[in-house]
């Protein structure tokens, strides 16, 4: 069953009592081997891939440009802050669920594919639901997963879309913990701790490795939507 995106269809075509899904990405750098959509690539694949076994998923167009700021200095880098991220996915469910039995969705699920992003999609969902919205967030969990670029990232791309890797680009980073260095990231920048803006080692990234992480997260994925369909229904 084909994936059903929301911008394809007429409006009279969209189905009533339908779950919105809104991908959403980045646009920041991941070193020199990985393309500025990287984060986008991901949500996007994993949300077509669940779509084709709920059919009452919609795909709304994906949020491309989020928060990025740890990201600036580097070329290509786009940000709209956490704050103003904020606001627009409030705005975006407000307008998806008006009101209880009104419009075409019962319900609005972000699959997140960029962690800056994690602290305002939470303070958004926290306000919806005061307002009694049916809303919530998926972010991917990647046990043993570097941070960023490196090479878990990578391997998920070699295998979800291969062409885009650059492979005679593949450099380590920083190999530090994240918790070690999360301070200094948020202050100054990656760059201030990985002048290549990698966080990781890809040299040893493979196209099985990134379908085993593809699967697992997927499993996931699908786990907690079926989980939070059925605790939403009793």
């Amino acid at each position: 069953m084909a994936a059903t995106y929301l911008a394809q269809l007429a409006s009279t075509e969209v189905p009533v009592g339908s779950l919105l899904l809104v991908p959403l990405g980045s646009c920041e750098q991941h070193g020199p081997h990985l393309p500025l959509d990287t984060d986008l690539r991901i949500a996007c694949w994993l949300s077509d891939q669940l779509a084709q076994t709920r059919p009452e998923i919609v795909i709304a167009p994906p949020i491309t440009i989020t928060a990025s700021g740890e990201h600036q200095g580097f070329a290509g880098t786009l940000s709209i802050g956490a704050k103003v991220l904020e606001a627009v996915l409030i705005e975006l469910v407000r307008s998806a669920l008006p009101a209880p039995g009104v419009g075409p969705f019962t319900a609005v699920l972000f699959v997140n594919g960029h962690g800056g992003n994690i602290a305002a999609v939470q303070a958004a969902v926290s306000q919806l639901r005061l307002e009694s919205r049916s809303v919530t967030v998926w972010n991917p969990q990647v046990a043993g997963g570097d941070s960023h670029a490196g090479r878990t990232e990578t391997s998920m791309l070699m295998y979800i879309d291969p062409e885009c890797v650059r492979t005679d680009f593949l450099e380590a980073g920083s190999t530090s913990r994240w918790r070690d260095i999360a301070p200094q990231v948020m202050e100054q920048g990656i760059g201030a701790v990985a002048p290549n803006g990698v966080l990781g080692d890809p040299r040893a990234a493979s196209a099985a490795e990134g379908a085993a992480i593809c699967a697992e997260l997927l499993q996931d994925l699908r786990q907690f939507v079926a989980d939070w369909r059925e605790l939403s229904a009793s």
